[in-house]
C-alpha cells in the first residue's frame, strides 16, 4: 500500500499539467483609461509570446507617385567614342579644304587691302568726279601707304617690286590731287599762259590719264604678288 502511494505521488509530480500555472505570467493591471488592455499570450512551454502581432503596415504605406508629373524617360547614354568621330587633322583634304589655313603672308594681306582703294580712285577718274571726292579717295590711300611704309621699313618686304610700286603711285596720286586743288583755287586769277598753264584743263586731264594707267599697272602687280 505504501509503495502504491509513493508511485502515485511520483506520477503526479512528473505530469506537466500540475505545474502549468507556474509558467503563466501575471496579466498586467488595467489602467485608468477606458480602453481595454490586451493581455499578451505566452507559451506555456517557454517559447515566449505566441499571440497575433499588430498590423503596422497601415501607418507605413509607401508614398504613391504623383500622377501630375510627366513620366521620366531614360535618355540615351552618350558615348563620345561612338557618337563623335575624331577630327582627321592628318588628312590633307580636311586641313586644306575644311580648315582653310591661311597661306598668304601678312604683307600680301596688307597689299590686298589696298585694292578697293585703288579701284575707288580709278572709278573717280573714269567718271570725272569732282575735286573734293577725288582728293578724299587719294588721301585715304596715301594714309594706308604711309602705314605700310612704317610697318615694313628696313624689312625684306621693303625691297619688293610691289612695295616700290605703291610708294611711287602714292607720290604721283598726291601730286595730281594737289594740282587739282590748286587749279580750283588759283584758276580764276591766272591766265592760261605762263604759270597759269599748269592749271589748264588739258594739262590736268593728261595727268589724270597718266595716273589712271599707273593705277591699273599697280593693281596687276598687287594681284600677282605672292
Amino acid at each position: 500500500m505504501r509503495k502504491f502511494v509513493v508511485l502515485c505521488l511520483i506520477l503526479a509530480m512528473a505530469s506537466p499539467n500540475c505545474f502549468a500555472w507556474s509558467w503563466r505570467k501575471t496579466p498586467p493591471k488595467a489602467t485608468s483609461s477606458s480602453e481595454p488592455v490586451e493581455i499578451p499570450e505566452y507559451d506555456n512551454q517557454g517559447r515566449g509570446y505566441v499571440g497575433t502581432l499588430p498590423d503596422i503596415s497601415k501607418n507605413n504605406k509607401p508614398e504613391e507617385a504623383d500622377s501630375s508629373l510627366p513620366p521620366v524617360e531614360q535618355t540615351k547614354k552618350f558615348n563620345s567614342s561612338q557618337e563623335i568621330k575624331p577630327v582627321p587633322r592628318d588628312n590633307p583634304a580636311f586641313v586644306n579644304i575644311i580648315l582653310k589655313t591661311d597661306k598668304t603672308s601678312p604683307y600680301i594681306n596688307d597689299l590686298n587691302e589696298l585694292l578697293p582703294q585703288l579701284e575707288n580712285i580709278l572709278f573717280c577718274i573714269e567718271n570725272n568726279y569732282d575735286v573734293q571726292k577725288f582728293n578724299a579717295k587719294v588721301y585715304f590711300f596715301n594714309q594706308s601707304v604711309k602705314y605700310l611704309q612704317e610697318k615694313y621699313e628696313g624689312k625684306p618686304e621693303s625691297n619688293f617690286v610691289s612695295f616700290t610700286k605703291i610708294l611711287t603711285l602714292s607720290t604721283h596720286s598726291q601730286s595730281v590731287a594737289t594740282l587739282r586743288a590748286e587749279a580750283e583755287k588759283y584758276r580764276p586769277y591766272l591766265a592760261y599762259t605762263g604759270a597759269g598753264y599748269l592749271y589748264n584743263d588739258n594739262v590736268i586731264n593728261q595727268q589724270l590719264d597718266y595716273l589712271k594707267t599707273e593705277i591699273e599697272d599697280t593693281i596687276v602687280v598687287i594681284k600677282e604678288a605672292k
